[in-house]
Parts: structure tokens; C-alpha cells; sequence
């Protein structure tokens, strides 16, 4: 079976980002630590999962001018990619960080409109690949003159060629690929309050509205993005919350990595500690450490000695290994390569 990914990204990007002192009105701001990134949700994406070792390949509109530059950057990164060809230019997006504050002021520009062959030819792409991607990653905004339903599309295109869909989207074209059915969606916690129209305050309301999507047969696996609180990943049989373990330099990358995060699962060394909730909604005990549990009598903690389950507070170079082999059967119970 192939492992090959493919990510769509129907609005990509030229990311500029720069520093300066302070942001004020109408005086000229001298700016440093320019730089320019390939970006739009599923090249972001790609470039995360190409750090990773994947075999992936993005596959997105590209413009005449900045769309070369594009090109020529995610080829200094290692990321395999499919240009498509289209009249207007690709969008560029600026973001300026304030040293005295520490703000991030992102500046988003409009994408080019596409004519109905250029966008069809993006879906194409798909179809014409001769391996059959695992997985295709719909990922980002849609320019002007892309139909609302496209990530549907593109959600039978990936059905029909045996792959997988992850979807990372919102609004309109969000909820049409729902009605279509995907694999894996990720949204966030205002796009999943805009899906379900509901206030969802409390933990129990987002497995129950994540849950939900799952049981209405949306998608298989729901992994939602909680900023700040980290993120929650609900399947039909449980959902489990993590808390974030690091700061993130850009609330839009880390969205991305989310997105990636399923894919690479089995990389990952150290995971953080999560919260497990069964179909019920109930807390699942924690396994207890063998080393600390040799002198009870119970049943269970009998099972726990034959499985020699060691915590990292009693044997810290175990840690490693046990959240690896917790990786692969995460990986191996939702079917990720």
C-alpha cells in the first residue's frame, strides 16, 4: 500500500514576515529579520511532514511571477511539488512583529480570481497522479471564483483513487466536505461552534460536539485545535485531551501542525500527558508503575506486574520508548501509516 501524501492548497501564499520597534501611524517603520516562506494551509503542511521523512507532495495554483518564487522556495526545502499554471498572481500575506510589545500584526492579502479550468485543474491533478496517494490533505482558504463545494470534490476524487482525506478548512467549504465525508477534520473551536451552533464552554461539550460529527458519519476522526489548551482528538470509541507543552511563535502554523500531527505521530518522542475519555464520557484509570505497585494484592495491579509497565518518575530512560511504543498503537488503532 502507498504512503505517499498529497496536500491541495487552492489559496497558497508568499509569506513575508519582518520586526520592527514599534508600530505607529504614517512615520516610515525600518523593519529587520525579513524573510520570505512558502505558505496557505496545505503547504505549510507539507513542509512539516517533509521535516518529518514523509513522502509528500503539494500540489497548488500557481501565477505567473510570485507563483515561480514559490516554487523555487518549497524547492529549497526538499518539498516535492505540482505547480498548476493560472493567469492572476499568487497572494502574498505580511506579518510584522512589534519588539517593544512582542504583538504580531498580520497583514492578509486577497487571492487571485481562478477561471473554472484553472481550479478544475487542481482537482485534476489529483486523478492523474500515477501513484494513488494514502492520504490527500485539503488544507486553507478558497480564492475568489473557487465553488464553495470544492473540498467535497476533492473528497470523492481522494475516495475514488482509495486515499484518505484531511480536511483543514472553514465556513461554507467546511461544512459542504462534511456532507461529502472525510477521514479526518480539523477545526477549531470557533469553527466547530459555527458548525454546531452551540456555545461549547466546557470540556464535556467538545467531545460531545466532535463525537458528534464522528456519529453523524462526517468524519471518522475529529482533531480539534484549542489555542492555548491544547487540542482534543475524538474518534466513535473515545476522545482524548492533551494540554500544550510549548509556545507557539504563530497561532496559524501551529493550526498546521495539527493538521500534520496525525500523519507523524510515530516520529514523535515524547508525547504529552492526556486525558481519556471513554464512549461514556468517563475517565479511564492510568496504568500504575510496576516498580511502585509490588506490594499490593489487587487483581489489577497483578495484570500491571505482568506487563512490567514502568512510569517515567522510577525509570526516566524508559521514557523515550514508552511514548514511542504508545505512538505506534496509537497509529496502528486508527489505521495511520
Amino acid at each position: 500500500m502507498s504512503n505517499a501524501i498529497l496536500t491541495v492548497t487552492p489559496n497558497p501564499a508568499i509569506d513575508v514576515s519582518a520586526g520592527t520597534s514599534v508600530v505607529t501611524p504614517e512615520h516610515k517603520l525600518r523593519c529587520t529579520d525579513v524573510r520570505r516562506d512558502p505558505g496557505g494551509g496545505g503547504i505549510n503542511v507539507a513542509r512539516v511532514l517533509t521535516r518529518f521523512g514523509a513522502r509528500c507532495t503539494a500540489l497548488y495554483p500557481a501565477g505567473p511571477n510570485l507563483g515561480r518564487l514559490l516554487r523555487e522556495l518549497l524547492d529549497q526545502e526538499g518539498v516535492p511539488s505540482i505547480a498548476i499554471g493560472i493567469a492572476g498572481e499568487t497572494r502574498e500575506s505580511f506579518t510584522v512583529l512589534e519588539h517593544s510589545s512582542g504583538r504580531e500584526y498580520r497583514f492578509v492579502l486577497p487571492g487571485p480570481q481562478l477561471a473554472q479550468g484553472e481550479w478544475q485543474a487542481c482537482l485534476d491533478g489529483l486523478a492523474s497522479l500515477d501513484e494513488a496517494p494514502a492520504w490527500v490533505v485539503g488544507s486553507g482558504s478558497l480564492p475568489a471564483g473557487v465553488p464553495q463545494d470544492f473540498f467535497a470534490r476533492l473528497a470523492r476524487a481522494a475516495r475514488d483513487r482509495g486515499a484518505r482525506m484531511v480536511l483543514d478548512t472553514s465556513g461554507a467549504p467546511l461544512a459542504a466536505a462534511l456532507e461529502q465525508g472525510v477521514y479526518l477534520v480539523k477545526p477549531n473551536l470557533r469553527e466547530l461552534r459555527e458548525l454546531t451552533g452551540e456555545a461549547l464552554e466546557a470540556e464535556a461539550d467538545w467531545v460531545r460536539a466532535a463525537r458528534g460529527l464522528v456519529l453523524a458519519g462526517k468524519a471518522e476522526v475529529v482533531a480539534l485545535s484549542l489555542g492555548h489548551r491544547g487540542a482534543l482528538l475524538a474518534t466513535r470509541d473515545v476522545a482524548c485531551c492533551a494540554p500544550r507543552r510549548c509556545k507557539s511563535r504563530s497561532p496559524a502554523r501551529s493550526g498546521r501542525a495539527t493538521a500534520s500531527s496525525p500523519r507523524c505521530s510515530g516520529a514523535s518522542r515524547r508525547a504529552p500527558r492526556s486525558r481519556t475519555h471513554s464512549a461514556t464520557g468517563s475517565r479511564a484509570a492510568p496504568r500504575r508503575c510496576w516498580r511502585r505497585a509490588r506490594g499490593s494484592r489487587s487483581p489489577r495491579t497483578r495484570r500491571v506486574l505482568r506487563g512490567r509497565s514502568t512510569c517515567a518518575r522510577c525509570r526516566p530512560a524508559d521514557r523515550g520508548r514508552a511514548h514511542s511504543r504508545a505512538a505506534r498503537a496509537a497509529a496502528r488503532r486508527y489505521g495511520l501509516p
